[in-house]
């Protein structure tokens, strides 16, 4: 059994999870020879997939839950699949790039990298990314989310979460590591669009299911006082942590 911390929520994961920046794939597609394939695993509604189809003629993603995959983005170069990230249904060295957005966590992590050594191509590369605690772009504002976020919801967050708040740093990585520039995640949101994003938390449900009521309404009537009309549009800003690789010789 995968931990399905999100089947649950796979309506507003589809309408409120920012997408991944450009820069991001245009430097992933450069750490491969070929471009004919690449995984997605994790894939959730395919945030990271579609980015994935500027660079590379197929894209098969995959995600255990099939209430995420029946929201998924619908692209002409994305197959979508219902699997665990740690049973790739591809063949050996079939793709060129092997990736986990927000995902690796999740996983069992060398049993994952093991199916990605497999489904590798020679001159393939693996890249796993995340991002931590979102930063909004006034004190006052960014002091009332940090108050909910590590106050609020701090004891209903999984262990796991953890390993992405350190980078994946702590986790081995049986690859020819490379270096990667700073990426960052940028979106600009209204109040009720971040709203959303609150409640597609894993800390938010466990937080609803144990006191019986929705705790971002509460944050939002806070955070309104400081935000101006919620329309307005603000800057929110997610410093990504990444690790890539290529197969080891």
């Amino acid at each position: 059994m995968f931990k399905d911390h999100f089947s649950d929520r796979a309506a507003l994961y589809a309408t409120c999870r920012p997408l991944y920046p450009d820069s991001l794939f245009t430097h992933l597609a450069g750490l491969t020879r070929e471009h004919r394939a690449a995984v997605d695993c994790g894939t959730g509604n395919g945030q990271a997939a579609i980015g994935l189809t500027k660079h590379f003629d197929r894209v098969f993603a995959t995600d255990p839950s099939e209430e995420q995959i029946s929201r998924a983005i619908v692209h002409e170069r994305i197959a979508y699949s219902i699997s665990r990230a740690e049973s790739i249904a591809l063949p050996d060295f079939s793709v060129d790039l092997v990736t986990a957005a927000q995902a690796l966590h999740w996983f069992d992590a060398p049993a994952f990298f093991r199916e990605a050594q497999r489904v590798l191509a020679a001159g393939g590369a693996i890249a796993v990314w995340g991002y931590g605690d979102p930063i909004l772009d006034t004190d006052s504002l960014h002091e009332t989310l940090r108050a909910f976020n590590r106050g609020t919801l701090e004891q209903y967050w999984f262990a796991e979460r953890q390993l992405l708040l350190d980078g994946y740093r702590t986790i081995p990585f049986p690859f020819d590591e490379v270096a990667v520039p700073p990426q960052q995640l940028e979106v600009r949101w209204t109040l009720p669009e971040l709203a959303g994003y609150l409640r597609t938390w894993s800390s938010t449900a466990r937080y609803a299911a144990r006191h019986g009521f929705d705790p971002v309404i509460e944050v939002e009537q806070t955070l309104s006082r400081d935000w101006g009309d919620p329309a307005k549009r603000r800057l929110i800003r997610w410093p990504l942590h990444l690790r890539a690789g290529r197969v080891r010789a």
